[in-house]
């Protein structure tokens, strides 16, 4: 992945506002009219009309070892399975590297989190087994993330550690799921046009308790 060229302005802001619209969270995208007009308070250059070239905008935030991290912990959430590839494999990683480097709000409220989270878990992961999390087995990266799964942790620590977690498992399902691997993961065709439409399934209409009166 590091050895592939940086994705352009206009995918990186395409895919962001394809994994908003995924994970049905417009907040989670700092996108307004201000945003794109470059008002204050967006960063120094957001202005998508210009014409630009891959690493003519924001310069990007995560060192070889983050993404080391990243990648590893993003194909633990969305690993390769019979549905589709790994996360990896459909470079999330550069989504997230794109995603806490983006001068707008919300990616910045994110970038501290994250990047607060990957420093505890290699911190952690060096503790316990003296390795990053990177080099662990499968098994021992699985066990992290059972620890930042539980949301009711009394350690402040570890409740940062599980607010991490959301976060970026958030933004991580948010990337995959909106690119044509992980539609096909979940079955969803877009926009594409069909012959004949037949109506709710008589399954939705029993659990509604209401009763198809149209006829197709």
């Amino acid at each position: 992945i590091e050895s592939l060229p940086r994705l352009s302005r206009r995918q990186v802001l395409k895919w962001f506002a394809g994994a908003a619209a995924v994970s049905q969270a417009a907040p989670m995208l700092a996108f307004s009219k201000a945003t794109l007009s470059g008002s204050v308070g967006y960063g120094p250059d957001p202005r998508v009309s210009a014409v630009y070239k891959p690493g003519d905008f924001w310069p990007l935030t995560l060192s070889a070892e983050q993404r080391r991290t990243v990648t590893a912990l993003v194909d633990v959430i969305l690993p390769a399975d019979d549905l589709g590839p790994a996360a990896s494999q459909l470079r999330v990683p550069d989504f997230i590297d794109e995603w806490v480097s983006a001068p707008y709000p919300k990616q910045q409220v994110d970038r501290t989190t994250v990047l607060s989270g990957l420093k505890w878990i290699d911190i952690t992961s060096n503790s316990r087994f003296q390795k990053n999390f990177a080099e662990l087995i499968n098994e021992e990266q699985k066990y992290f993330c059972d620890v930042m799964c539980i949301q009711d942790h009394t350690e402040s620590v570890l409740r940062r550690a599980a607010a991490f977690f959301r976060t970026f498992t958030s933004i991580s399902m948010g990337a995959y799921y909106s690119t044509p691997e992980g539609w096909k993961a979940i079955g969803y065709l877009g926009n594409v046009p069909a012959a004949t439409f037949d109506g709710p399934p008589k399954e939705v209409l029993d659990r509604l308790g209401v009763e198809q009166t149209v006829n197709y």
